[in-house]
């Protein structure tokens, strides 16, 4: 049951679900950092540029995460097929 042809559509669908959790987390980061900032300084007690370095680094390792285990997979079965 499981071909080739079922695992690449499993990671394509997984790459365009999880490029669109990256997309929404940028946008909503960017549309609302302000108050997003202020409830994440309050809670962990944390300065405004940490926290910016943090929401960067997390956006980063999140799209390189999403190339590896998702996006690059696809496109070797795709090759593969």
């Amino acid at each position: 049951m499981n071909t080739i042809e079922v695992i690449r559509e499993f990671f394509g669908w997984c790459s365009i679900i999880n490029i669109g959790l990256f997309l929404l987390a940028m946008i909503k980061l960017t549309l609302f950092r302000g108050p997003i900032t202020s409830i994440h300084a309050s809670i962990f007690n944390l300065d405004e540029n940490d926290l910016y370095r943090a929401y960067y680094q997390f956006l980063a390792q999140y799209k390189i995460a999403i190339l590896v285990f998702c996006v690059i997979p696809y496109f070797a079965l795709r090759i593969m097929s």
